[in-house]
């Protein structure tokens, strides 16, 4: 029952975090506390972005609770490791609120990252080894430092470049932290026999869950007449990365495994994070590439990220956060399923593949839509496609204004325009 602990924990967050966005967006238009819209931008109409500020309270008050539970009092023992990452959270939220409001230079933010990286491990919040074939490295502390700030920077911008579709940070981090916190809730009462059931890793996982659920509702799309009320802007995104990192290094950094000997349950600490964050992390290295082959900054903004590709292909905007979604879920369920033993490699490879395979089929469905209309449209008579409307989705018509005009079409239009040549057919 002592999970119960983190349930209330996850609890106090959720429920902060919900009432605190209810104010922040209420405020936000009174006081019209939102800026303009971007040409990179997905919605279409101003959008309060201060939804950071709602999810740092219900961390801050979560952690507040917790300090009152004699269970968790073996999280505080050390309350400098707890008041750095209170502080680093405050801190990446007042940066990203900032260039919420003043659009900062990617200098100044990659500047404020390392600054708030390096407060949680200069006190102790560090990775203090790292996996190689056949056995694992100690790292000195400067190479921890390194190692440390590094991982932190780079799951930080990684889950911000992703935020750019109503509720898709908020759901990809509740799936990826309650795969962590299976994890931690595992390998401490299983094959590594660790006995701190109770940790920071695992308190923040908590909160980070709780809140992530409570601001989940005032983010997500209910159709394209009701698109998201509050977005957590890069003080939000840039939170939940940092708390996504944080509590990785405070799990991976507890004790140093004697050898890879001890299987992937020693080094699923520093595997898992890396595997729930396939879909931000390959954005992430995609961008930086595309960028830098075009002799941009490698954090200037662009439309070329994944979730901009996915629409573009013709999925709606839900379809397209339910995709990234199931790639998180099918990785995270993949890592935790290699801890079965004997079998869990196999069992746990099996999912990976036949998950990703679906994945993959689901994600480029709608160019497979869009083909058959146009060879649909391609081998009716020109007059037919004429009368039916759908000349447009031929495109080796010269003459057809869509054309011309380099028009995309969704797979929803694509569907619709072979039913309509049908009908045409069918009528003639």
């Amino acid at each position: 029952m002592r999970i119960v602990f983190y349930v209330l924990v996850a609890g106090v967050s959720g429920v902060v975090t919900f009432g605190a966005s209810w104010a922040i967006w209420k405020l936000s238009h009174k006081y019209r506390l939102y800026p303009q819209i971007r040409a990179r931008d997905v919605h279409t109409r101003p959008t309060p972005r201060l939804g950071g500020i709602a999810l740092f309270l219900g961390i801050v008050i979560a952690f507040a609770v917790g300090s009152q539970l004699p269970a968790l009092a073996l999280i505080y023992a050390q309350p400098q490791q707890v008041l750095a990452v209170l502080a680093a959270a405050l801190l990446i939220v007042l940066i990203g609120v900032a260039d919420d409001i003043w659009d900062l230079d990617w200098f100044t933010k990659l500047a404020g990252q390392v600054m708030v990286a390096g407060l949680l491990a200069w006190q102790g919040v560090q990775i203090a080894w790292i996996p190689l074939p056949g056995t694992v490295a100690p790292l000195s502390p400067y190479m921890s430092l390194l190692v440390t700030v590094f991982l932190i920077v780079l799951v930080m911008n990684a889950v911000n470049f992703i935020d750019g579709l109503d509720g898709l940070v908020a759901g990809v981090a509740v799936i990826a932290s309650a795969a962590f916190f299976v994890y931690g809730y595992i390998v401490s009462y299983g094959p590594t026999e660790q006995s701190n059931y109770f940790n920071l890793a695992q308190f923040i996982t908590a909160a980070l869950i709780g809140g992530c659920a409570g601001f989940l509702p005032w983010n997500w799309r209910r159709g394209d007449a009701r698109p998201a009320r509050l977005f957590m802007g890069d003080g939000g995104a840039l939170l939940v990365g940092l708390l996504m990192a944080t509590s990785t290094v405070a799990l991976a950094g507890r004790s140093v495994p004697a050898s890879t000997s001890q299987g992937l349950v020693a080094l699923l600490p520093v595997i898992l994070p890396l595997a729930v964050l396939i879909v931000p992390l390959a954005d992430f290295t995609l961008a930086i590439l595309r960028r830098m082959r075009a002799g941009k900054s490698p954090f200037s903004a662009d439309r070329n990220h994944l979730h901009h590709r996915l629409l573009d292909m013709g999925h709606s905007h839900v379809h397209a956060v339910i995709i990234f979604y199931a790639w998180t879920a099918v990785a995270s369920v993949g890592m935790l399923l290699f801890l079965i033993p004997g079998r869990g490699l196999l069992i746990g490879g099996m999912v990976m593949l036949v998950g990703f395979v679906v994945c993959t089929i689901v994600t480029l469905a709608p160019l497979s839509r869009r083909k058959a209309a146009e060879a649909a449209v391609q081998s009716a008579p020109a007059e037919l496609a004429e009368d039916a409307g759908v000349a447009g989705f031929d495109p080796l018509d010269a003459a057809s204004e869509a054309s011309e005009a380099g028009t995309e079409h969704t797979s929803a239009e694509a569907a619709e325009a072979i039913e309509r040549l049908h009908e045409k057919e069918a009528s003639s």
